[in-house]
């Protein structure tokens, strides 16, 4: 937690803090092992971050004073990224990352390679894939929430979300075998498609290029969908 994020309902009326929930308190403690008079790095969800000071830590609260609340989050990657829904724990890790590394639009895709009982898992609930992004943010220093939406059909989504998501951005989708090798270090608003462990099936990969897409590869070593991810955000931003 290189960030201690808060949510508004930690904020006093008097410009204080007070944190109750045990995750925050036991990193405090045990990772931070903050003690009362030390000034640490605090951000608002969906606001500024700036210091607080540690006034009183114990069991049942952590207590701070606001000293700054003005220094903006880090800026955000320009990209829509369309994950085929991965395994849960794999979806776990994923969310983390991403959020990390400043993705801030993120749609979940059923593709044919993606089991159907994934969609049943529990880290698909709201407050769990909360979790996963509020770990991301706080490990970043970051405090804009990525906004996250499922589409459970890939035809659906084909025919009535993607031309919108295309309108004004740069369509790439990461799959194999594709002739062109991932571009580097690009600023322009871009949808990112990355299929499931074993790719989109043909008919998938199809589909989207016919639609305005542009294929693309990361060499010829086969990665598992969580560091895909993280080298193409890498590559591409």
């Amino acid at each position: 937690m290189n960030l201690i994020l808060l949510d508004p309902s930690d904020l006093t009326d008097e410009g204080h803090v007070c944190i109750t929930d045990p995750r925050r308190l036991t990193h405090l403690r045990d990772i931070h092992r903050a003690a009362p008079g030390d000034l640490l790095t605090v951000g608002v969800q969906g606001g500024a971050m700036g210091k607080a000071l540690l006034k009183e830590l114990s069991g049942e609260r952590a207590y701070f004073q606001l000293e700054t609340l003005a220094e903006p989050p880090p800026p955000a990657l320009p990209v829509h990224l369309v994950l085929a829904l991965p395994r849960p724990r794999m979806l776990a890790r994923t969310l983390e990352h991403v959020t990390a590394l400043g993705v801030k639009e993120i749609t979940l895709l059923h593709t044919k390679r993606v089991e159907k009982s994934y969609w049943q898992s529990p880290e698909l609930r709201t407050d769990k894939i909360h979790q996963h992004l509020i770990l991301g943010l706080e490990q970043a220093r970051d405090t804009q929430l990525p906004t996250v939406t499922q589409s459970k059909g890939f035809r659906p989504f084909l025919e009535q979300q993607l031309p919108g998501l295309l309108s004004q951005r740069r369509g790439l989708v990461a799959h194999p075998g594709m002739p062109n090798a991932c571009p580097r270090n690009i600023s322009e608003p871009t949808l990112l498609l990355v299929g499931p462990e074993g790719g989109f099936i043909p008919w998938e990969v199809e589909q989207l290029l016919a639609a305005g897409c542009e294929g693309m590869h990361l060499g010829q070593r086969i990665l598992r969908v969580e560091t895909a991810v993280t080298a193409l955000l890498s590559r591409l931003f």
